[in-house]
Protein backbone atom coordinates (compact mmCIF):
# COMPACT_ATOMS: atom_id res chain seq x y z
CA UNK A 1 0.00 0.00 0.00
CA UNK A 2 3.02 2.30 0.54
CA UNK A 3 3.82 2.07 -3.17
CA UNK A 4 0.26 3.04 -4.07
CA UNK A 5 0.48 5.96 -1.65
CA UNK A 6 3.64 7.19 -3.37
CA UNK A 7 1.89 6.86 -6.72
CA UNK A 8 -0.88 9.09 -5.44
CA UNK A 9 1.64 11.66 -4.22
CA UNK A 10 3.15 11.68 -7.70
CA UNK A 11 -0.25 11.97 -9.36
CA UNK A 12 -1.14 14.86 -7.07
CA UNK A 13 2.09 16.64 -8.00
CA UNK A 14 1.68 15.99 -11.72
CA UNK A 15 -1.84 17.37 -11.81
CA UNK A 16 -1.02 20.31 -9.56
CA UNK A 17 1.79 21.27 -11.95
CA UNK A 18 -0.26 20.70 -15.07
CA UNK A 19 -3.13 22.79 -13.68
CA UNK A 20 -0.70 25.54 -12.79
CA UNK A 21 0.99 25.60 -16.18
CA UNK A 22 -1.93 25.36 -18.60
CA UNK A 23 -3.35 28.56 -19.99
CA UNK A 24 -6.77 27.06 -20.73
CA UNK A 25 -9.28 27.40 -17.88
CA UNK A 26 -11.18 24.26 -18.92
CA UNK A 27 -8.00 22.18 -18.78
CA UNK A 28 -7.05 23.74 -15.47
CA UNK A 29 -10.44 22.61 -14.14
CA UNK A 30 -9.90 19.09 -15.54
CA UNK A 31 -6.49 18.76 -13.87
CA UNK A 32 -7.86 20.19 -10.61
CA UNK A 33 -10.73 17.66 -10.61
CA UNK A 34 -8.28 14.81 -11.23
CA UNK A 35 -6.02 16.13 -8.46
CA UNK A 36 -9.00 16.18 -6.12
CA UNK A 37 -9.73 12.53 -6.82
CA UNK A 38 -6.05 11.70 -6.36
CA UNK A 39 -6.27 13.45 -2.97
CA UNK A 40 -9.03 11.03 -2.03
CA UNK A 41 -6.80 8.12 -3.09
CA UNK A 42 -3.96 9.60 -1.05
CA UNK A 43 -6.14 9.74 2.06
CA UNK A 44 -7.46 6.20 1.55
CA UNK A 45 -4.00 4.70 1.08
CA UNK A 46 -2.57 6.63 4.03
CA UNK A 47 -5.36 5.41 6.30
CA UNK A 48 -4.93 1.84 5.09
CA UNK A 49 -1.17 1.99 5.73
CA UNK A 50 -1.86 3.08 9.31
CA UNK A 51 -4.48 0.34 9.74
CA UNK A 52 -1.97 -2.25 8.53
CA UNK A 53 0.71 -0.95 10.91
CA UNK A 54 2.97 0.39 8.18
CA UNK A 55 4.47 3.75 7.32
CA UNK A 56 4.58 6.02 4.32
CA UNK A 57 7.72 6.45 2.25
CA UNK A 58 10.48 8.53 3.76
CA UNK A 59 11.11 9.99 0.31
CA UNK A 60 7.66 11.55 -0.19
CA UNK A 61 9.01 15.12 -0.59
CA UNK A 62 11.40 13.86 -3.29
CA UNK A 63 8.59 12.02 -5.09
CA UNK A 64 6.36 15.10 -5.03
CA UNK A 65 9.10 17.46 -6.24
CA UNK A 66 10.20 15.19 -9.08
CA UNK A 67 6.67 14.56 -10.29
CA UNK A 68 5.84 18.27 -10.07
CA UNK A 69 8.84 19.07 -12.30
CA UNK A 70 7.78 16.41 -14.81
CA UNK A 71 4.24 17.77 -14.81
CA UNK A 72 5.53 21.27 -15.55
CA UNK A 73 7.64 19.95 -18.43
CA UNK A 74 4.70 18.08 -19.93
CA UNK A 75 2.43 21.11 -19.58
CA UNK A 76 5.00 23.45 -21.10
CA UNK A 77 5.39 21.18 -24.14
CA UNK A 78 1.72 21.67 -25.10
CA UNK A 79 -1.76 20.94 -23.85
CA UNK A 80 -1.99 17.90 -26.16
CA UNK A 81 1.28 16.52 -24.79
CA UNK A 82 0.22 17.28 -21.23
CA UNK A 83 -3.05 15.41 -21.75
CA UNK A 84 -1.15 12.59 -23.48
CA UNK A 85 1.15 12.39 -20.49
CA UNK A 86 -1.89 12.17 -18.22
CA UNK A 87 -3.39 9.37 -20.32
CA UNK A 88 -0.15 7.36 -20.45
CA UNK A 89 0.49 7.85 -16.73
CA UNK A 90 -2.96 6.57 -15.88
CA UNK A 91 -2.64 3.58 -18.24
CA UNK A 92 0.59 2.60 -16.53
CA UNK A 93 -1.00 3.06 -13.11
CA UNK A 94 -3.91 0.87 -14.21
CA UNK A 95 -1.49 -1.95 -15.12
CA UNK A 96 0.27 -1.52 -11.76
CA UNK A 97 -3.03 -1.70 -9.89
CA UNK A 98 -4.04 -4.83 -11.83
CA UNK A 99 -0.83 -6.46 -10.64
CA UNK A 100 -1.46 -5.31 -7.09
CA UNK A 101 -4.96 -6.80 -7.16
CA UNK A 102 -3.48 -10.13 -8.25
CA UNK A 103 -1.06 -10.10 -5.29
CA UNK A 104 -3.46 -8.91 -2.60
CA UNK A 105 -4.88 -11.61 -0.36
CA UNK A 106 -8.43 -12.47 -1.40
CA UNK A 107 -9.65 -11.88 2.16
CA UNK A 108 -8.23 -8.32 2.39
CA UNK A 109 -11.52 -6.82 1.27
CA UNK A 110 -10.75 -3.28 2.41
CA UNK A 111 -7.45 -3.01 0.50
CA UNK A 112 -9.05 -4.62 -2.55
CA UNK A 113 -11.95 -2.13 -2.47
CA UNK A 114 -9.53 0.80 -2.27
CA UNK A 115 -7.38 -0.46 -5.14
CA UNK A 116 -10.41 -1.29 -7.31
CA UNK A 117 -11.90 2.19 -6.83
CA UNK A 118 -8.54 3.80 -7.55
CA UNK A 119 -8.25 1.73 -10.74
CA UNK A 120 -11.74 2.77 -11.90
CA UNK A 121 -10.85 6.44 -11.35
CA UNK A 122 -7.49 6.10 -13.15
CA UNK A 123 -9.15 4.48 -16.19
CA UNK A 124 -11.62 7.37 -16.32
CA UNK A 125 -8.79 9.93 -16.07
CA UNK A 126 -7.01 8.30 -19.03
CA UNK A 127 -10.18 8.21 -21.12
CA UNK A 128 -10.94 11.85 -20.32
CA UNK A 129 -7.41 12.92 -21.28
CA UNK A 130 -7.72 11.19 -24.66
CA UNK A 131 -11.22 12.59 -25.22
CA UNK A 132 -9.88 16.09 -24.52
CA UNK A 133 -7.22 15.74 -27.23
CA UNK A 134 -4.28 14.04 -25.56
CA UNK A 135 -1.74 12.85 -28.08
CA UNK A 136 -0.03 9.47 -27.98
CA UNK A 137 3.49 9.84 -26.60
CA UNK A 138 6.44 8.43 -28.54
CA UNK A 139 7.64 4.96 -27.55
CA UNK A 140 10.93 6.20 -26.01
CA UNK A 141 8.97 8.55 -23.71
CA UNK A 142 6.58 5.76 -22.68
CA UNK A 143 9.52 3.45 -21.99
CA UNK A 144 11.28 6.13 -19.94
CA UNK A 145 8.09 6.60 -17.94
CA UNK A 146 7.94 2.84 -17.26
CA UNK A 147 11.56 2.78 -16.17
CA UNK A 148 11.06 5.76 -13.85
CA UNK A 149 7.93 4.17 -12.39
CA UNK A 150 9.73 0.86 -11.83
CA UNK A 151 12.55 2.65 -10.03
CA UNK A 152 10.06 4.57 -7.91
CA UNK A 153 7.97 1.54 -6.98
CA UNK A 154 11.00 -0.55 -6.12
CA UNK A 155 12.52 2.19 -3.95
CA UNK A 156 9.23 3.14 -2.30
CA UNK A 157 8.63 -0.48 -1.33
CA UNK A 158 11.65 -0.29 1.00
CA UNK A 159 12.21 3.38 1.85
Amino acid sequence: MRVNHVGEICAQALYDAQALATRRPELRALFERAAGEESDHLAWTRLRIVQLGGRTSLLNPLWYGGAFAIGLLAARASDRVSLGFMAETERQVERHLDGHLERLPSDDHLSRAIVEQMKDDEVRHAETAVDEGGTALPLPVRMAMRLAAKSMTTTAHYI
